[in-house]
């Protein structure tokens, strides 16, 4: 998805590569049994032109 969403001319990556968990996304049920787990969690934040 960050290659795919990086290629689009309209839209700008807020981070570079991966963003940190923004503070008003809550953290999920499903997201929170994942880090559980020991999966990897990554958000892409970006912005329109």
């Amino acid at each position: 998805m960050l290659e795919v969403l990086s290629a689009e001319p309209l839209l700008a990556n807020t981070a570079a590569g991966f963003a940190p968990r923004p503070d008003y996304r809550p953290l999920t049920k499903f997201e929170h049994r994942g880090i559980k787990l020991g999966h990897g969690v990554w958000d892409l934040v970006f912005r329109r032109r």
